[in-house]
């Protein structure tokens, strides 16, 4: 029993690295943390593959008692605080939604027990057009997906010559 425990503690650590599409969502660099035993944040990227603009309005899981979207703003006073964003975050059409640490977030609130590196969350994410998607994320500091942000990379000084495939595909900036 032990090594099919392992074989499915295994694939499912795989299936939750890999980028989640629904239609035309796909959501990838997730993670998730845990400071206390009380609260949790998820982290990721959403990326709308379509035409037309969609909205994040919602999110479920059974991990806490309440979840919700929420972001930081500064109070009159300066400091940053968390709020609930009810309306939920616009994805303009062929662009994305970048939940991060200090910006736009996944808040449980009430969690059911506490989370330790490696488990998996279950979340699911509601969209106004695109309907439910649920994910899994992993919890850890960053993100299981494999894929990394190269925006703000300087390519100018790397040397592309010696990697495989069309030369046509490879940065040029």
């Amino acid at each position: 029993m032990a090594l099919k425990s392992l074989i499915a503690a295994v694939a499912a650590t795989l299936l939750s690295a890999l980028p989640a599409f629904a239609g035309d969502m796909m959501i990838h660099h997730t993670y998730a943390i845990s400071n206390s035993p009380m609260a949790g944040a998820a982290f990721m990227v959403v990326h709308n593959m379509t035409g037309e603009d969609d909205r994040l309005i919602d999110v479920r899981s059974d991990a806490a008692q309440r979840v919700e979207l929420h972001t930081h703003i500064a109070g009159e006073d300066g400091v940053m605080k968390m709020v609930h964003i009810e309306e939920g975050f616009a994805i303009p059409a062929e662009g994305e939604v970048v939940l991060e640490r200090g910006g736009k977030h996944v808040m449980f609130m009430g969690l059911n027990s506490a989370w330790k590196e490696g488990d998996v969350i279950v979340l699911t994410l509601v969209f106004e057009k695109a309907g439910e998607i649920t994910i899994e994320i992993i919890v850890g500091d960053m993100p299981t997906d494999g894929m990394m942000d190269h925006s703000s990379m300087d390519h100018s000084s790397m040397d592309h010559s010696s990697m495989s495939g069309d030369s046509s595909t490879t940065p040029s900036n």
